[in-house]
């Protein structure tokens, strides 16, 4: 076979072509750059309009969304901390959908909630899910409402641990180690959890575990054994969680927003204003949409929940918590 020489099309040879193929190759550059120009005004309106929406010009109620897997945050913490010093927040929304997280992160929130209660009112509204450390967050508030059909409770901690010692022994891989003490780095991976080790770990969950009791007994003003009786892990409705007195009432932001009207004398039909997450205003709307498209082609949660390691108040199905 004889290698075909390859033909490039032909030029023009007419200056009226000629002209006419550089006025369209013109034409067409000048409305890419339009379409461009249009696509970025049409991203700074909508920027705008987030930034307008989540931006407060007077007096009004602040709204806290805690959603997902909840952790320690320095961030929301000075948030909150900067609403109770704020005399435009005339009071705040907890808007709560979460299935709990670390006991750390659900103290954190519940401390911080206690010290901006004593300076504004603050309501709870959960909706999808408030449970186990959301549960923790949201008893730190003056009054909770939820649906009727919301999951609620689960007042418990967890560690969990995984043995797969089995495993290693199967693929033939030997854990070793050299530490300073038997219960330094344990429990191990190739090992139960027995003895010793999981006495510890025992005697860490139940302090949490105590702590979280009483929280709940004062807070809804339980007698601690009934307390105690609720907290094993059980989830419930909203309704459920009524009658039981894990929570006050049925509703939402707008029967919220009626409580605090009529038993806290906030003004009538003040402005909800988003104030965390921070990042829904302004540009930062675009980052996070993108970084949710990024987590979703690697085929992780696009809320950012991550599996937690070591102590958590945590609702999960199929696992005691």
């Amino acid at each position: 076979m004889t290698d075909q020489p390859i033909e490039e099309p032909a030029r023009p040879s007419d200056p009226h072509e000629i002209i006419a193929a550089e006025t369209y190759r013109r034409s067409r550059g000048f409305w890419r750059v339009l379409a461009f120009v249009a696509l970025a005004i049409a991203i700074l309106a909508v920027a705008g309009r987030f930034a307008l929406s989540n931006t407060a010009t007077g007096d009004h109620i602040a709204r806290v969304v805690i959603d997902g897997t909840i952790a320690t945050d320095p961030e929301r913490l000075k948030l909150i901390e900067d609403l109770a010093d704020d005399d435009s927040v005339k009071a705040v929304v907890v808007a709560i959908n979460s299935p709990g997280g670390t006991t750390a992160g659900g103290e954190e929130l519940y401390e911080a909630l206690g010290q901006l209660r004593a300076k504004k009112p603050v309501v709870a509204v959960v909706k999808e899910l408030g449970a186990s450390a959301a549960y923790m967050t949201a008893i730190g508030t003056d009054h909770i409402f939820a649906r009727r059909l919301s999951i609620i409770g689960s007042i418990g901690v967890l560690y969990q641990h995984v043995n797969a010692g089995k495993l290693l022994e199967t693929i033939g891989v030997d854990l070793d180690k050299v530490a300073s003490g038997p219960l330094k780095a344990e429990p191990d991976y190739d090992e139960p959890m027995v003895g010793e080790v999981r006495a510890s770990i025992g005697a860490l969950v139940d302090d949490s575990f105590q702590w979280f009791v009483d929280i709940v007994a004062e807070r809804r003003n339980l007698d601690r054994t009934i307390a105690l009786g609720l907290a094993d892990g059980r989830i419930m409705t909203g309704r459920v969680g009524v009658e039981t007195g894990l929570i006050d009432a049925i509703g939402g932001e707008l029967e919220a927003q009626a409580w605090l009207e009529a038993e806290r004398d906030v003004p009538k039909d003040l402005e909800i204003v988003t104030a965390w997450p921070q990042g829904s205003s302004g540009l930062g709307w675009i980052g996070t949409f993108l970084g949710s498209q990024a987590r979703a082609a690697l085929g992780l949660p696009v809320n950012g929940a991550i599996t937690l390691d070591g102590l958590v108040s945590l609702w999960q199905v199929g696992a005691a918590s």
